[in-house]
């Protein structure tokens, strides 16, 4: 073949892969999800609120993938769940294909529930004991009425091939699988319905690297296939940023940044993504050893007393090189676009906008920490790698005074 019947091959291709259009399929407007607290035996009475989505207005376009990101506990299983309605909303607006669902009950959420499906954090917990895994794959299709019989029973057969399990797995129960199987099967249960929007609840953390990978390539190749629609929740910020189109970092119940995958790793904007960011094991001895990692200060706060202003003020590095600046204590900051498609949510963003300006703040905030991190385009060769007598570093030789290997 020659290049210009390649180039014409590629270009042909890529006219046919499907891509995220610009409406968004899923919108969250200042969405709030708070639980009770409730102080008393006889007569209960709500004392205060766990303000596990606080405010999250968010955007996800059809054919795309949205990353969620963000320490655990600041709200990312439960904004997935308000979502698809598996939690009632205490305030905001939910969207679904031009059509708000806040308020969906009865026959319009159950027509709902064909159009999105969730993949659970816990398998084991998600999946019915009492039920086969054969069961529980055929039930979604009798429910929505997509198949019955021995139709139903040829796409159950498909499900479980697509996801890796063995044929004989229709006539075994949640217990006989280790828990990557028991993963895979709520997978399957979840792609059942061909759903148009599915929200993956750390779909991939019970799986050994190289199952992960063949679950996020099958993911790639279905949202291909049938223009899916993902919300992806993972601790591995690696595994996002490779599934990823855009990431949302979320801090105590709020989005404090939003942006293209790539962007987001190369030039974060929020003190906390950048700390976030800088703890990404990088897959290079020499620059690993080198690095200097910033870490943070402090405890996540409760999400029932958070604090005033910016929730990230008791623990951010940049308000501390910038002289601790009350702004940050009094006045909540909002999600405001620096640049095309990115948005951040801090008062002082502007200071990590220029390259030299953020590796200075950057490289100042890690060496008051006890953690090690490099600038951003430090290029650092093996020579230079020598660990310094005060870091915790031991030479190959082991640590001083140590004998000799024989």
């Amino acid at each position: 073949m020659t290049a210009v019947a390649e180039s014409e091959a590629a270009e042909r291709r890529a006219s046919e892969e499907p891509r995220a259009s610009e409406e968004p399929l899923l919108r969250t407007e200042h969405l709030r999800v708070h639980f009770p607290i409730m102080r008393g035996l006889v007569f209960e009475r709500q004392v205060g609120a766990v303000r596990a989505v606080d405010g999250v207005s968010l955007d996800v376009r059809r054919g795309e993938t949205v990353g969620l990101v963000g320490e655990s506990g600041c709200g990312k299983s439960t904004m997935a769940r308000a979502v698809i309605r598996l939690v009632n909303v205490t305030d905001g607006e939910i969207w679904f294909d031009g059509q708000e669902i806040t308020a969906a009950r009865g026959e319009q959420l159950q027509r709902l529930r064909r159009r999105m499906q969730m993949i659970f954090q816990d398998p084991y917990a998600s999946l019915n004991p009492r039920m086969t895994i054969g069961s529980m794959l055929a039930e979604p299709l009798r429910v929505h009425r997509l198949a019955r019989g021995p139709e139903a029973a040829k796409r159950v057969r498909e499900l479980v091939e697509v996801v890796g399990l063995p044929r004989s797995a229709v006539n075994r129960y949640p217990h006989e699988f280790s828990g990557g199987q028991r993963q895979r099967a709520g997978i399957a249960r979840a792609l059942a319905v061909r759903p148009d929007f599915i929200a993956a609840d750390e779909a991939v953390s019970a799986l050994d690297v190289s199952i992960q990978a063949q679950i996020i390539n099958l993911l790639a190749q279905l949202q291909r296939e049938f223009n899916l629609t993902y919300l992806f929740i993972a601790h591995d910020l690696s595994v996002v940023r490779h599934i990823s189109d855009r990431i949302a970092v979320m801090y105590l119940g709020e989005v404090v940044e939003l942006s293209p995958s790539r962007e987001l790793y190369d030039r974060p904007l929020h003190p906390y993504t950048a700390a976030l960011v800088s703890a990404v094991p990088i897959p290079d001895p020499a620059v690993e050893l080198r690095r200097r990692r910033m870490i943070l200060v402090g405890d996540v706060p409760s999400p029932a007393n958070p604090p005033s202003g910016c929730r990230f003020h008791t623990r951010c590095w940049l308000r501390r090189e910038l002289d601790n600046p009350e702004r940050c204590v009094d006045e909540l900051p909002a999600l405001r676009e620096l640049q095309p498609g990115h948005r951040v949510a801090c008062h002082f963003a502007e200071e990590l906008t220029g390259t030299r300006r953020r590796d200075e703040l950057i490289t100042a905030a890690a060496g008051h920490s006890s953690g090690r991190t490099t600038a951003p385009d430090e290029v650092v060769t093996p020579e230079s790698v020598a660990p310094e007598a005060d870091d915790g570093f031991f030479a190959p030789g082991g640590p001083p005074g140590a004998e000799p290997h024989a």
